[in-house]
């Protein structure tokens, strides 16, 4: 490939990036390893508790029982 020296006035013509640098957002996928819209949290139980607690949704009722009884809102 030869090269072509640019000229100066080329440079300063256009401070916007050339056509062939634009990303064309139409084709565009979404980033598989990206977080989705749900959070989660992974507790790892100690054994003797994860004998008694089989699947999430027994700890998860477990858990929200407290939640039921602590007052909401109010000033610290």
């Amino acid at each position: 490939m030869r090269r072509v020296p640019s000229s100066p006035d080329q440079e300063t013509k256009s401070p916007e990036m050339l056509s062939e640098y634009r990303f064309d957002y139409s084709k565009a996928k979404p980033n598989r390893f990206a977080r989705s819209g749900t959070s989660r949290v992974v507790v790892i139980l100690d054994p003797d508790v994860a004998v008694v607690f089989r699947t999430p949704e027994s700890v998860n009722s477990l858990l929200r029982a407290p939640i039921t009884t602590m007052p909401r809102g109010g000033k610290k």
